[in-house]
């Protein structure tokens, strides 16, 4: 595989990653509408509540701390990557990159620490 094509399938990984991503937050959307079209459609009353409990789903309250967990995983991946490659330069260009999800991963352990359960 040439060099030139290592970007470009990384570019393409990820804007295939994020189509996925809005595909299904359209197709989530769009059942919830055709949920709340046959309950009109049956005679069902929808109020307020429901409709707002049913539109936006209760978020769990120890997602912060998975979230944090998640991103010092793949900081610590990144870590230990940079130290199977040989190459020193490698190994801070990796540590480097291994700072920006240590400073995620942190900051949502310290929203899980002080938000309310």
């Amino acid at each position: 595989m040439s060099e030139y094509m290592i970007p470009i399938v990384m570019f393409a990984g990820i804007t295939i990653v994020f189509c996925a991503l809005f595909w299904f937050r359209y197709k989530a959307r769009s059942e919830m509408q055709q949920t709340f079209r046959a309950a009109l459609d049956k005679g069902q009353e929808l109020t307020p509540e429901i409709i707002d409990r049913l539109g936006t789903p209760k978020r769990s309250k120890d997602k912060d701390l998975r979230y944090g967990i998640i991103w010092l995983s793949v900081a610590v991946a990144l870590a230990l990557i940079g130290f199977a490659v040989p190459e020193p330069e490698a190994l801070r260009g990796l540590l480097a990159g291994a700072a920006f999800p240590v400073c995620i991963g942190t900051a949502y352990l310290i929203l899980h620490k002080f938000t309310d359960h």
